[in-house]
C-alpha cells in the first residue's frame, strides 16, 4: 500500500523536492507499513515558500471577497466530489476508521471552504462613523503571510480550518503539517489550485520541531496559527511575541464532562464514548474527566462497560470498523504508560487497558479503556493522555463538581448532561472553558467558534470570529473642511 506524493513540498503552485532535507517515513499505523518517504524542509525550502507567499499575497488581497470566495467554494465542491479518495488518504495518514473519516474529515474541511467562501463578502465590511461634519470609516485588512502549524489528529480538517479564513481575508499561507501525517495537506493544496487559487497563496512544507522556528521567527511572517500541545504553544507564542506577530493557539485539554442524576443515561454514555474513543481518543477537546453523580454511578459504569466492549476494532479500511490504531508507536507507548500509572495509583480498571485480539502485531492498536474510582489528584486525571482512556469520577452536588471540573490549568472544552435545561445553562456558564456542550459532546460545526481558555490557548477557529484573527482593523478619519490650527 503506497501513497507517495510527487514530492515532499507544494510551493508556488507545484510540487518541489529538496533531498538535502532530512528523510522521514510516513507509516500506516494499522500495519506499520511505510507508505511514503518525504524530506523535511531545508532553510532554502522555507525561504522559497515564504517568498512565494509574499509575492502572491498583495494581488490576491486586491480582489473582492466575492472573487476570493468563488475559488474557495469551488474547492469545497471538488473536495466533496473526491470525498472517498480523500477519506482513504486520511485513514492511511492517521489510522482512523474509514467510517469516521468519510463523514468527519474532508467533509468538515469542505464545510470550512464553503462557509468562508460564502460569508466573507458581508463579514469583511467595515463601519461608517459619523462625526458631525466629518466622518470616519473602518475596514478590515489582511495581515500578510500567515503560517499554519497542524497537528496529526485531523490533518486535512486543520489544513482547511486555518487556510479558509486566512485566504478569504486576503492573506497567503504557508502550512506545515505534522510529520506523523504529512500527506493530506498536499492534496488540499492541489485542490485549491485546481479550483483556481493563484500560485503562491497556499504552500505546504514538511518538517519537524526544527522547522517550526524557521517559520515562526521569519521576518516576513505576520501571523502564526498553531494546533498542538500546551508545551509547543508556549514555545511558539514566546517566539512570536519577540517580533509581535499575531497568534492563534488551539492547544490541549483535560476537559470535564458532567453527568447529573437526571440525565438520559444512554445519551450520556454515548456522549462520553464519543468524547473519549472517537479518533481512538486523539481529540484535543475530549471530555476525558467524566464526572458521574454518585446516585447513578453503578448503572452508568455497568452500561458503559457493556457498550465499550462491543466496539469493533480492526482494519480501518473496512467500514464496519469503529476503532482504529493510535497514530504512532510513540503515542501508543505513551498511552500504555499512563494506563500503568492509573493502575499503580489505585484507579479501578473497568475494561480495556491492553492490546486487542486479532490485529496486526505491527499495528499500533489499543483497547478502549475505562477507569473508575479516579480521584482528582491522580496522574491520569490531571495530564492529557491523548488516547482512548476514560476517567470516571464520582460527585455529590453541583457546586462541588463545578469546582473540581474547573480545578485544572486547561480550559478547552466541557460538557454537561442533564434533563434540567436551567441547570444545564447555569453549569455551562460557570465552567471555565471556551467550547461547551449541553446534552451532546464534540460537535464542531464551522458556524460555531471553536477554541479554549486558560492554558488551552486563545483565539478562535471557525465562524465569523475567525476572520478577526486573520485581519486587522484600519481606521480612516475624513475631514470635510479646512484644518483649524493655532499655528
Amino acid at each position: 500500500m503506497k501513497a507517495q506524493p510527487p514530492a515532499s513540498h507544494f510551493i508556488d503552485g507545484e510540487y518541489v523536492e529538496d533531498i538535502a532535507g532530512a528523510a522521514f517515513d510516513s507509516i500506516y499505523p494499522a500495519t506499520g507499513e511505510v507508505i511514503a518517504r518525504l524530506h523535511a524542509a531545508t532553510p532554502a525550502i522555507v525561504e522559497k515558500a515564504i517568498a512565494a507567499a509574499k509575492r502572491a499575497q498583495g494581488e490576491w488581497a486586491a480582489l473582492s471577497p466575492t472573487a476570493r470566495g468563488r475559488i474557495l467554494k469551488r474547492a469545497a465542491d471538488i473536495m466533496r466530489e473526491r470525498n472517498r479518495e480523500l477519506s482513504e488518504l486520511e485513514t492511511l495518514d492517521t489510522g482512523k476508521p474509514i467510517q469516521e473519516t468519510i463523514v468527519a474529515d474532508p467533509t468538515s474541511g469542505a464545510d470550512a471552504f464553503e462557509f468562508f467562501g460564502g460569508v466573507a463578502a458581508a463579514a469583511l465590511n467595515g463601519d461608517y462613523i459619523p462625526l458631525g461634519g466629518d466622518f470616519a470609516y473602518t475596514k478590515r485588512v489582511p495581515l500578510g503571510v500567515c503560517v499554519g502549524i497542524g497537528a496529526w489528529n485531523y490533518p486535512q480538517q486543520i489544513a482547511c480550518w486555518k487556510g479558509a479564513p486566512a485566504l478569504i481575508s486576503g492573506n497567503a499561507m504557508v502550512f506545515k503539517p505534522s510529520e506523523n501525517t504529512p500527506l493530506g495537506a498536499l492534496k488540499i493544496a492541489e485542490i485549491l489550485h485546481e479550483a483556481g487559487l493563484p500560485k503562491g497563496l497556499y504552500n505546504v512544507i514538511q518538517g519537524d520541531r526544527t522547522t517550526g522556528p524557521l517559520l515562526v521567527n521569519h521576518k516576513d511572517v505576520a501571523k502564526v496559527s498553531l494546533t498542538g500541545s500546551v508545551e509547543t504553544g508556549r514555545k511558539v507564542a514566546g517566539a512570536a511575541a519577540s517580533s509581535l506577530k499575531h497568534v492563534t493557539m488551539e492547544l490541549g485539554g483535560k476537559s470535564p464532562l458532567i453527568v447529573f442524576e437526571d440525565a438520559d443515561i444512554e445519551s450520556a454514555i454515548g456522549g462520553a464514548m464519543l468524547g473519549n474513543f472517537y479518533s481512538t481518543g486523539q481529540v484535543c477537546s475530549n471530555g476525558t474527566r467524566v464526572f458521574v453523580h454518585r446516585k447513578i454511578k453503578q448503572q452508568f459504569l455497568a452500561r458503559l462497560k457493556e457498550r465499550t466492549e462491543k466496539i469493533v476494532i480492526g482494519d480501518p479500511m473496512i467500514e464496519e470498523t469503529q476503532l482504529g490504531p493510535m497514530v504512532s508507536r510513540a503515542q501508543l507507548d505513551k498511552v500504555f504508560a499512563y494506563i500503568e500509572k492509573g493502575k499503580a495509583e489505585g484507579a479501578t480498571l473497568v475494561t480495556g487497558g491492553g492490546i486487542p485480539n486479532n490485529v496486526p502485531a505491527e499495528g499500533t492498536y489499543i483497547q478502549p479503556t475505562v477507569f473508575a474510582d479516579v480521584t482528582d489528584d491522580m496522574t491520569i486525571c490531571r495530564e492529557e493522555i491523548f488516547g482512548p482512556v476514560m476517567c470516571v469520577l464520582d460527585f455529590d452536588n453541583e457546586d462541588e463538581v463545578i469546582a473540581r471540573a474547573n480545578g485544572t490549568e486547561f480550559g478547552l472544552s466541557a460538557g454537561v448532561f442533564t434533563a434540567d435545561l436551567t441547570r444545564g445553562h447555569r453549569v455551562a456558564d460557570r465552567l471555565e472553558a471556551g467550547t461547551l456542550w449541553i446534552n451532546t459532546y464534540n460537535l464542531a460545526p464551522v458556524e460555531v467558534p471553536f477554541g479554549g481558555s486558560k492554558q488551552s490557548g486563545f483565539g478562535r477557529e471557525n465562524s465569523l470570529a475567525a476572520l478577526n484573527h486573520y485581519t486587522e482593523l484600519k481606521s480612516v478619519y475624513v475631514a470635510m473642511g479646512p484644518v483649524q490650527s493655532p499655528y
